[in-house]
């Protein structure tokens, strides 16, 4: 028997990027770019001059291999505050037990209707995976979800565990689905909107065959999906996850799942009627919302009709179990998420205290002491300690090359290496530079400043439409974000679920690079066809 591939721990996996990325500091002569700021849509956005690449004196990186993670952890100090909030949160939530209930109630409810012959030929499961991806991946590309996958992580994967599984399934369903749809996104403003105020195009232009693009990407997310589960589901040993999902099968044992569901204590009612009074509070003073979705804005009598249906559902809920309520008050908690993206703007920041709002109000409303909610948090925090602290490592790569003074020599080094590639060529060019420099550098925002001003003007030259750039720029700033080990996200995310990036990325880079065959193929058509916005 051959002797057993032992796959390196994350974290030294990023530690080994580190020091490749350090050494190449030595090698890679220093340059920069000149910018300037201007202003797109409203916002201060910093550009790159054209024609300004000079070079500078070099900036060897040496010691600071050890100070990477130190000033990572300075930059994705939001990002590791959010995935230690959303820890602690969520352990509050699964020390009650409320969330196996509800998946093994729901599933047997859902498995009643597989008696029905239309239900029973589709099959129930498949239905529930395509509907959280079409969900997923429309977020993803209406504003550009990706942080906010993080605290979803924790409800989709036991959900798939309980389906019959792995945890793979779940970061598909949620992760991947949402990812995708951020590639083909129609009306992402991080991307989109920003790539396109820099193209000096209006904004959001070109939806229609933006909308083509988001269909056929997320139709093969699903298709791939539905396959691999079904694949796993057949022959659960054969998921590369299996062992170590037995983490997640041990907390979603039908014993734990079979206990009575609890009647709730005076401690529900006096939090139905806090969370009642504060729903009323916004209804009162922001009966109206703003809802911006692309470039069109609408104002909706929202806050009312979440209030309205809160207090309705939670009362009920409530006379049930504490259980019932404590779902009520996460579908409350998404409800808010979604609305405070899109008609107020939220961010990390926010997200992270709306869940942390959530976990001392399920705390309370089962009845833990003050000091045990306190206590349980903590747990949640040391748990998830491990991936905030690969997120801060991984933030080191991106300080040591722009500290080495060698990320505007790469992309000099790659625009001047272009050439005269002709139509298609120059277009499967910027395509594939996007994608390479997704790899160390994940920021949508920060990427379209640095590339969009010189490759608009270079895509003049060559014949090629603003409009493809951008649309080149977005494929190439989507999918490879499955994969890097610069992405916060990505990291958090496996994290969570408890997938080892070696794991992960053996499993994924095939239907990436499917993924990214099918994005450089639907960057042909405008070239030869005309699309409105092209």
């Amino acid at each position: 028997m051959g002797k057993k591939l032992n796959i390196p721990h994350t974290f030294t996996i990023v530690f080994a990027i580190i020091v490749v990325c350090a050494a190449l500091t030595w090698i890679i002569p220093g340059g920069e770019f000149d910018r300037q700021t201007v202003s797109v849509d409203g916002h201060e956005r910093s550009i790159v001059v054209q024609n300004s690449y000079h070079r500078v004196e070099n900036q060897p990186q040496t010691w600071q291999v050890f100070t990477a993670f130190f000033n990572g952890f300075q930059r994705t100090s939001h990002i590791i505050v959010f995935i230690l909030m959303i820890g602690g949160a969520f352990w509050i939530m699964n020390e009650t037990n409320a969330i196996n209930k509800g998946i093994f109630l729901f599933l047997e409810k859902t498995h009643k209707i597989q008696k029905y012959k239309f239900f029973n030929i589709i099959g129930v499961d498949n239905i529930l995976i395509i509907a959280i991806m079409i969900v997923f991946s429309l977020f993803g590309s209406v504003f550009g979800m990706s942080e906010e996958t993080i605290a979803f992580i924790g409800i989709f994967v036991p959900l798939a565990i309980s389906m019959g599984y792995d945890s793979i399934t779940g970061v598909l369903m949620c992760y991947v689905a949402a990812h995708i749809g951020f590639a083909g996104a129609m009306l992402n403003p991080f991307t989109i909107g920003i790539a396109q105020g820099l193209s000096g195009l209006p904004t959001f232009s070109g939806i229609g065959y933006r909308l083509i693009c988001w269909l056929t990407l997320t139709i093969a997310g699903i298709l791939f999906t539905l396959l691999y589960a079904h694949h796993v589901k057949k022959n659960p040993t054969s998921s590369i996850m299996y062992e170590l999902d037995q983490y997640w099968r041990d907390k979603a044992t039908d014993e734990e799942h079979k206990q009575e569901l609890e009647p709730s204590s005076p401690r529900a009612w006096i939090v139905y009627a806090i969370l009642t009074a504060c729903m009323l509070y916004c209804a009162i003073r922001m009966p109206q919302t703003n809802i911006t979705i692309g470039a069109t804005e609408h104002t909706l009598v929202l806050w009312p009709i979440i209030s309205g249906c809160f207090i309705l559902l939670g009362f009920v809920a409530t006379r049930k179990s504490v259980h019932h309520l404590i779902l009520t008050i996460l579908l409350l908690t998404i409800t808010c998420l979604v609305v405070g993206v899109l008609g107020y703007g939220w961010y990390v920041m926010e997200i992270a205290a709306l869940f942390f709002a959530m976990g001392i109000s399920v705390g309370i409303a089962y009845g833990f002491p003050f000091d045990r909610v306190t206590r349980l948090f903590l747990e949640g925090c040391k748990d998830i300690l491990v991936a905030a602290l690969i997120v801060g490592l991984a933030g080191g790569i991106i300080v040591i090359l722009e500290d080495g003074k060698v990320i505007d020599t790469m992309l000099y080094a790659i625009s001047q290496g272009m050439g005269n590639a002709g139509r298609i060529g120059t277009t499967a060019s910027m395509y594939l530079v996007q994608n390479l420099l997704n790899l160390i550098i994940p920021s949508g925002s920060a990427k379209a400043a640095l590339t969009i001003p010189m490759m608009a003007e270079w895509s003049d030259l060559m014949g090629v439409s603003r409009q493809l750039t951008v649309l080149a720029f977005q494929f190439g700033d989507g999918f490879t974000n499955m994969i890097t080990p610069t992405s916060g996200v990505l990291i958090a995310v496996l994290g969570v679920a408890r997938v080892p990036y070696a794991k992960w990325f053996k499993f994924i880079w095939k239907f990436l690079l499917a993924l990214i065959i099918i994005g450089f193929l639907m960057l042909l058509p405008p070239l030869f066809f005309p699309f409105t916005g092209f």
